[in-house]
């Protein structure tokens, strides 16, 4: 894999989509990260890193646990995700809450200088994940904590979306993906260290990291129709495939999608059980 190419092109993508990014009345990342923060569970005063930040799904409830005594930083790859968080963190007056751009890959922090390091759904899109985990367990002070969130990879299913989805998206139009993001290159990259409880817990070993906890369970993805669905994944990780597909494959399966969902729906919101794994661990005290 081409990192510089890769990191590149995730970028531009969240760029694109941050003035929408889990803006569009879908409820997902915001549950998510709500239930990270809780599993992870930093204290009044303590100081968090949320890696990959985005428009600040985990970061503000981490800021809401720690209180003004504490401090929280959310870095991210994508300067307009960076800006959306740090608008909103001025609305809010969280003096508490700091974003930089940054790359995730190497961050430029002081050892043994956090409690917690979050990163709901993206210290797993690094591109050598299992590689960087030992520089976040030297981020952490001694008993410091790292928790991060990642799909349940089900056999046979897309990876990051509800299982649904696999009848749902016809397989022949996932050759329109760059290589990268396959199925089948995405199951090289993370089945050999995510989808085996045993080979995470091992590599989370290998990293520096103790007391590995991991917890599957369901987060429930709310949208009010079809429509609003298909229209927020344009501004989340499906938005490679939209932006990939000819015009008329296009506007093929978004009338499929849109139909499909609305069936599914019947006459209330639109709801979707989404496997999600959550690993917490922490450094020896």
């Amino acid at each position: 894999m081409d990192e510089t190419k890769y990191k590149a092109t995730v970028a531009e993508a969240f760029n694109d989509a941050a003035a929408t990014y889990d803006q569009l009345g879908v409820e997902f990342f915001t549950p998510m990260g709500r239930r990270l923060v809780e599993r992870a569970d930093p204290q009044r005063g303590q100081r968090v890193l949320d890696v990959g930040c985005g428009r600040g799904a985990a970061l503000f409830v981490a800021a809401e646990r720690v209180g003004p005594s504490g401090h929280v930083l959310g870095i991210d790859i994508a300067p307009a995700m960076v800006e959306a968080a740090r608008q909103r963190a001025e609305a809010l007056g969280t003096g508490h809450v700091e974003v930089r751009v940054m790359d995730g890959e190497r961050p430029g922090l002081e050892p043994a200088s956090f409690d917690v390091v979050t990163g709901s759904y993206s210290l797993i899109f690094l591109p050598d994940a299992p590689a960087a985990l030992p520089r976040y367990a030297r981020l952490l002070r001694p008993g410091g904590r790292i928790a991060f969130t990642s799909p349940v990879f089900l056999e046979g299913t897309f990876p990051f979306l509800p299982p649904v989805f696999t009848e749902l998206i016809p397989q022949r139009l996932l050759r329109n993906l760059p290589v990268e993001w396959r199925p089948e290159a995405l199951k090289r990259r993370f089945n050999s260290w995510l989808s085996d409880t045993g080979d995470l817990t091992r590599t989370m070993i290998r990293a520096g990291f103790e007391d590995v906890e991991i917890a599957d369970e369901h987060v429930g993805l709310v949208a009010p129709d079809g429509t609003t669905w298909v229209d927020w994944s344009h501004t989340q990780g499906m938005r490679l495939l939209w932006q990939h597909l000819p015009a008329y494959e296009s506007e093929q399966l978004r009338k499929r999608l849109i139909t499909e969902l609305d069936r599914l729906r019947g006459d209330g919101p639109l709801r979707l059980p989404t496997p999600v794994r959550y690993v917490v661990a922490s450094v020896a005290a």
